[in-house]
């Protein structure tokens, strides 16, 4: 028993390297023990919802499902489309995402507020013209509360489908509100601070949401053609599937994306499960020696 432990904690720590080389970049371990370790207050205490969600695996459907959804708005995915090298450096947009994210969740206010400094510097040199002749800025307060509420949205959806712990009411309301503090820091013009704030504002942007043929082409992308060695396909693919799965039925159609409600509500999200199950037994730092 003893050396079929060893075995697997093996296993465990090669997937896990390879893992976490692609989300946080070949100095992860450097990074985790800087973000976690470094003396000081943080933005969230320990018993914060937003630390649940985000140290689930369950986040990983929700960060493909929330680029889904967030290339639904026009002149949000003209941006990314224009500025973001989402095609020749996926794995760099990621972990650049994921360093943001676990900065400011866990890390120090000072290291939080230099977090959130640089993406708004980046954010003011980004802005140009539609391919519909309007213009855009990443900076646009309307902007950024788009790409929020879809964020804080999906994050939350698939956690309480996907995560280990999902949160009561209360927990919810109180995740909303915890990012709330994050889109405020950002530019986000009175963000939502309760699941029903978030359900009206996701609403009140529906005439605004268009499948445009960038968004498409972002969606085949980021769904069929990532960058993934052989191994990673077949993982990948459920994936893929659960998040289309967690995307509402009026998202789909503008992408040219499937819906299933049988095949999602029985063999998609069995596989779903059993893929976040995997990658948080994989990504479990108890047994680690090096974080």
């Amino acid at each position: 028993m003893e050396v079929l432990d060893r075995e697997l904690t093996k296993v465990r720590l090669w997937l896990a390297a390879g893992l976490s080389g692609k989300v946080a970049g070949p100095n992860a371990a450097e990074m985790h023990h800087r973000i976690m370790d470094t003396p000081g207050p943080r933005w969230f205490a320990p018993d914060r919802p937003i630390r649940v969600v985000h140290g689930d695996a369950a986040v990983f459907i929700g960060g493909l499902r929330a680029l889904l959804l967030q290339s639904l708005h026009p002149l949000a995915m003209a941006a990314v489309a224009a500025h973001s090298d989402y095609r020749g450096d996926p794995w760099g947009r990621l972990q650049r995402t994921s360093a943001f994210m676990a900065t400011t969740t866990y890390g120090t206010a000072d290291d939080a507020e230099r977090a959130v400094a640089i993406v708004k510097a980046v954010h003011r040199r980004v802005r140009g013209t539609a391919p519909d002749g309007r213009p855009y800025a990443a900076g646009d307060p309307h902007l950024l509360e788009w790409v929020h509420v879809a964020e804080v949205d999906s994050f939350l959806r698939c956690h309480q489908r996907y995560g280990a712990e999902p949160l009561d009411e209360a927990g919810a309301d109180g995740y909303v509100a915890d990012m709330a503090r994050i889109g405020t820091e950002l530019g986000v013009p009175d963000p939502p601070r309760t699941r029903a704030e978030l359900t009206s504002r996701l609403a009140g942007f529906r005439p605004e949401l268009a499948g445009t043929p960038q968004a498409r082409a972002a969606a085949r992308f980021l769904l069929l053609n990532a960058p993934l060695p052989l191994p990673a396909r077949p993982a990948y693919a459920v994936l893929a599937a659960s998040s289309v799965a967690m995307l509402p039925a009026w998202a789909r159609w503008p992408l040219r994306l499937p819906y299933l409600p049988l095949t999602e509500a029985t063999a998609v999200r069995a596989a779903g499960h059993t893929l976040v199950t995997a990658l948080r037994w994989i990504l479990d730092t108890r047994s680690r020696p090096d974080v």
